[in-house]
């Protein structure tokens, strides 16, 4: 049995109570060179975290002996245990690029009922099908050249039949037949894959190219397409307004504005979880409490005077906070 490899995490925003999301680096980089940008945009649907390779980031742990792929993402599964830190281990969606997608391949042979699905960058089964990325410092040799070892022993071919999970694989534009072909033989030889060209792939140049991209790609595989998205109501909006890029989000409102946005939308909701906080955020930037009061009898007169009533149970002690004495 191989020796568990030393691996460390990296929590990259998100709320706990979210899916988990892991994500695996590039050889030569850390997970936050790889996957910070994106993961600013993923943090709305998940838990983000990655990992860092041994002898990347700060994961400076000795490599006391030598370990093969199984003994990498035996390293990752137990970071995600520990992570869980309950009797039930915790599943999560995986994405990885170069190195970190050999290691998403390990994980759903060696833990199937583990991994929910699988998003695979510039990855075949293969050490020589992998597309390294640009190295961004931040290694040691030690760890360098133990990862490079474990990758030589790569090939899992024969054993691709077994993976259930859905799995994306993801290829850079142009990639020609000899650069798509061991991607291809990755997707098709799952049981549940698909290729797709990207321009967020493969590598960290890439990947920090196209966040957003990036981002909605990993998102759409493992929760699926909404409805609708605030990037396609943008750019309906923006074709409103007569603009190519689409509309901002909130650019051209001030902080004040936001505020009495955000509390006329939860007034008129009925979603009373965060109005009491967003009350003190608006009074923060500078509405007044007449203000406050005049937008709630606006709401009362668009949506109803009960739905008013009820948000003033809410608003009104806030208010009160304001009153001297």
């Amino acid at each position: 049995m191989s020796p568990r490899a030393p691996v460390t995490a990296v929590r990259l925003g998100g709320r706990p109570d979210r899916p988990l999301l892991l994500l695996g680096p590039a050889l030569g980089c850390t997970a936050q060179q790889v996957w910070g940008a994106a993961a600013d945009h993923l943090a709305e649907h998940f838990q983000v975290v990655g990992w860092d390779l041994p002898g990347h980031g700060h994961n400076r742990t000795p490599v006391e002996e030598p370990f093969t792929m199984a003994g990498l993402a035996a390293g990752v599964l137990e970071v995600v245990d520990l992570m869980g830190g309950g009797l039930q281990p915790p599943t999560f969606h995986y994405a990885g690029v170069d190195a970190g997608a050999a290691v998403g391949l390990q994980l759903l042979l060696d833990a199937p009922g583990r991994v929910e699905s699988a998003v695979l960058l510039g990855a075949g089964a293969t050490a020589d099908s992998l597309v390294a990325g640009a190295e961004q410092g931040g290694h040691d040799a030690e760890g360098y050249a133990a990862v490079l070892d474990a990758l030589a022993g790569f090939d899992v071919r024969r054993r691709l039949g077994r993976i259930a999970a859905p799995v994306l694989v993801v290829a850079a534009p142009g990639s020609g037949p000899d650069g798509l072909e061991p991607l291809r033989e990755v997707a098709q030889g799952v049981a549940d894959g698909r290729l797709v060209e990207h321009d967020a792939a493969p590598g960290p140049p890439g990947l920090l190219a196209d966040p957003v991209g990036l981002a909605r790609l990993l998102r759409e595989h493992a929760l699926g397409p909404p409805d609708t998205t605030l990037d396609d109501l943008a750019r309906e909006l923006g074709a409103l307004l007569g603009t190519r890029e689409g509309a901002t989000r909130g650019d051209h409102l001030d902080q004040r504005a936001l505020a009495l946005v955000s509390l006329a939308a939860l007034v008129a909701s009925g979603d009373h979880e965060t109005l009491a906080e967003e009350v003190r955020a608006a009074r923060a930037h500078g509405v007044g409490p007449q203000e406050v009061a005049d937008l709630v009898l606006r709401v009362a007169q668009l949506c109803g005077v009960p739905v008013a009533e009820s948000a003033l149970e809410v608003v009104g002690p806030v208010l009160s906070e304001d009153r001297p004495g």
